[in-house]
């Protein structure tokens, strides 16, 4: 070979590590009631940090779905051919619980245990993840109509992933999915026009067209739609008991920036059979219980692109030399990297938190119900909105190499705008905030108690508390300010967090760089001082 293509300075593949051999993670799990669940969590972390799965993930991404609306014959089919990888991937999540298991899971942290699961698997492909975290967020809408729940629910928990278009109480598992947008209304869902006739069967016809469906071969959708009563809720199974199809089409798979691996359709109903969920003209109280589920996997999801972001950036830190050193030593190259870890760290103890929230609320704790109320719609703002900033500064960390495909940085930046779209924009998580805000005096006492659980232990926090409580009986300008409130209420959260949990040397610099009106909001300036060293070990990826 000639000497002018001897390879040199190149960081080596990644290879084999453990994800779950991450501080934050394993402490949260243990924190929030779910440490019976570590053995797991480890198999898992395992797996997921594997050339094996990182190569199955990006077989899903490269090689991505494929529309047929008819057979060779000429019969319509509406069916989606996917990667076998992508099934494999979905296998391997419902057998690990992934998925809706949680819910038939009587242990305290379930729910935890299960967000650990997910952070852990969605780190080498994020886009399967999108069916997974609708079959969890179905079951307690599903629940508002016990007799459907009875019939459903049992196969949604079930550990079995069977794919294919067959009549729902015929298989092992199903999933599940959600279909409300659109093109009219967005969020607005009050403007959909779908429409749903009442049958003497006791059924209702529907018939309209919905702009986002994610997931078009699952088994099972919640749908919105026009009533006699008002907008309302309804499952809609794609096949029928009888084994025909239902009436179904899709019109065509929409090209996405990101989240190629998982397939996103625009649905005509046509005369669908749909059976109402929970109370007619009551479909939106009905289908928000669905929506609060998948905003905490929002939040999940992004924590976990970020730490998948982290671990590729450090790796190529430590093995990269630059003017004489690692790239690592370099000081503002630490700076960045233990910046990039903050946010991580901040990102993971929020979702852990939030995990047990949800965990304790459906064990009937009022307090908990409560927080969870603001707790997850702050998060979801917050984490989703943080994720494209911070995968973005950690693809560049590895120069030109980040900006190449094989990297694998260039899937983590397209995946990591989605959860700040999905389950309601920037805009509409910032608003929701503030209704309940508004609605739910006892959201507010509870949030505003589990930050002054922090209080004393910062000069800089206790300043924001003051501001946060501030901000919070001013009404006048709210809307205006939503976005900045929300903010403030997510840092200090977080911050409250790794002052109560975390290493002196994370709770200190994020308070420091977070809390301090002096610094930036790009990544890389935290102030001198700062121990970016023992931030770092305590982020680096481990075998």
């Amino acid at each position: 070979m000639p000497a002018t293509h001897e390879v040199f300075n190149q960081a080596p593949p990644l290879g084999d590590y453990s994800a779950a051999e991450d501080p934050a993670l394993l402490e949260g799990l243990r924190r929030e009631g779910a440490g019976w669940s570590e053995a797991e969590v480890r198999a898992v972390g395992d797996a997921a940090g594997s050339e094996r799965v990182r190569a199955w993930g990006e077989a899903a991404n490269t090689y991505t779905p494929v529309l047929r609306t008819h057979d060779r014959y000429g019969h319509r089919v509406d069916e989606v051919d996917y990667q076998p990888a992508y099934h494999v991937l979905m296998e391997q999540a419902v057998a690990h619980g992934l998925h809706a298991a949680p819910w038939a899971d009587g242990r305290e942290g379930a729910h935890v245990a299960r967000a650990a699961k997910f952070f852990l698997w969605s780190q080498p492909e994020s886009g399967h993840g999108c069916p997974v975290s609708m079959t969890y967020a179905a079951v307690p809408a599903l629940r508002h109509s016990p007799a459907l729940a009875a019939r459903y629910e049992p196969l949604l928990t079930s550990r079995t992933y069977d794919f294919g278009l067959r009549p729902p109480l015929s298989k092992r598992g199903l999933i599940a999915g959600m279909s409300m947008t659109e093109k009219q209304g967005g969020s607005d869902v009050r403007a959909n026009t779908t429409r749903a006739v009442p049958t003497a069967e006791g059924h209702h016809l529907l018939t309209g067209h919905k702009w986002f469906t994610s997931a078009p071969m699952g088994d099972l959708f919640l749908t919105l739609a026009q009533a006699p009563e008002g907008l309302s809720c309804f499952l809609v199974p794609r096949v029928l008991e009888d084994g025909s199809r239902n009436a179904l089409r899709l019109q065509r798979l929409k090209d996405k920036l990101g989240n190629r691996s998982n397939a996103s359709a625009e649905l005509e109903y046509d005369g669908a059979v749909a059976h109402l969920v929970g109370e007619p003209g009551r479909g939106v109280p009905t289908i928000i219980e669905m929506v609060n589920s998948t905003r905490l996997d929002c939040v999940i999801g992004s924590a976990a692109g970020m730490r998948a972001a982290l671990v590729h950036a450090l790796h190529h830190a430590e093995h990269r030399g630059v003017f004489g050193a690692p790239l690592v030593e370099q000081p503002l190259m630490r700076n960045v990297l233990a910046d990039l870890a903050l946010e991580s760290e901040a990102a993971t103890a929020l979702m852990t938190r939030l995990a047990g929230a949800v965990d304790r609320s459906v064990r009937g704790d009022a307090a908990e119900t409560a927080f969870r109320r603001l707790g997850v719609a702050v998060g979801k703002f917050w984490v989703a909105k943080r994720h494209p900033a911070h995968a973005a500064e950690a693809l560049e960390c590895l120069g030109g190499n980040g900006y190449v495909e094989e990297s694998g940085m260039p899937r983590l930046f397209r995946d990591s705008p989605l959860n700040s779209v999905w389950e309601g924009s920037g805009n509409v998580a910032a608003l929701d905030v503030l209704r309940a805000m508004g609605r739910a005096p006892e959201a507010v006492e509870a949030l505003t108690a589990e930050l002054r659980s922090a209080s004393g232990a910062d000069a800089r926090y206790d300043a924001a508390l003051k501001e946060v409580e501030s901000a919070l009986g001013d009404p006048d300008e709210a809307e205006y300010r939503a976005r900045s409130v929300v903010e403030l209420l997510a840092l200090t959260l977080q911050a409250s967090l790794l002052l109560r949990h975390a290493p002196t040397a994370v709770a200190e610099a994020f308070t420091a760089s977070r809390l301090d009106g002096r610094w930036g909001h790009v990544f890389g300036t935290l102030p001198r001082g700062v121990d970016t060293g023992a931030i770092l070990e305590r982020a680096r990826p481990r075998r």
